[in-house]
């Protein structure tokens, strides 16, 4: 088997592994539930299936590019990111994903996309399906962090469901007083819970934290695979007397 990871990236805190180590333990796998879909009655929605309305370039802000039908957005290779106009951050965000149906690559080169929260703290999709990489790449990584607790994935073309609870880092001046936090439910199962970040997500580099608003856009990646997305909406996650 080709080397999966990287052995000549620092050692990440906290850990006895280096960013992206391929003979990091793999997540076991576990079969998840049904699939299902729809909103709830206060979320808002930021892909409704019929439009990208709401979703620009994230390099330059014209008008998204990906291709819609069927419900669904599909990623078109080479016209690059996208990212919503619309800003918030602590949330309940919930979408939905399909991987290519017809296989191609390995690893890293195989369904490849991405959920970046706030567009800088990335939650990785990927085909991890009979598909092995360096673990903190998997599917549902923190990418470069920290790997899944499990690896639930469903077979390729079949959708799959991300649920994030998301509490973005607070700054005090240029300083950092708390980081973000997040759990992931994928399939419903719990692949991360409360997990603290690092900072935000890097491609072979340690993650450090740098002041930013606590509003910003969510942004989802062109990796250069067909990926597809449906049902993408969010909740505002308030105070109890907040309203």
């Amino acid at each position: 088997m080709a080397n999966l990871g990287y052995d000549d990236t620092p050692v990440i805190p906290g850990s006895k592994y280096k960013v992206h180590d391929g003979t990091r333990p793999q997540p076991r796998i576990v079969t998840p539930a049904a699939a299902c879909c729809g909103a709830p009655s206060d979320a808002i929605v930021l892909f409704d299936g019929r439009s990208l309305a709401g979703w620009v370039s994230a390099k330059d802000a014209t008008p998204a590019r990906w291709k819609v039908e069927n419900g669904y957005m599909e990623v078109v290779p080479t016209t690059g990111d996208i990212q919503t106009t619309e800003k918030f951050g602590n949330c309940q965000l919930h979408l939905e994903m399909a991987a290519p149906t017809v296989i191609k690559g390995e690893s890293q080169g195989r369904g490849n996309s991405g959920v970046f929260l706030m567009g800088r703290y990335e939650i990785q999709v990927l085909d991890c399906y009979n598909n092995p990489t360096y673990p903190d790449g998997t599917t549902c990584a923190i990418y470069g962090q920290y790997p899944p607790l499990v690896n639930a994935c469903r077979k390729p073309g079949e959708w799959q469901t991300y649920d994030i609870i998301w509490e973005g880092p607070v700054f005090k001046g240029d300083k950092l007083a708390k980081p973000a936090r997040v759990t992931v439910l994928f399939n419903g199962i719990v692949v991360h819970h409360a997990q603290e970040l690092q900072g935000p997500t890097e491609h072979r580099r340690l993650a450090t934290y740098v002041p930013h608003p606590d509003k910003l856009p969510l942004k989802l990646q062109d990796h250069g695979d067909l990926v597809r997305f449906r049902n993408i909406w969010y909740r505002p996650l308030k105070d109890y007397d907040a309203g």
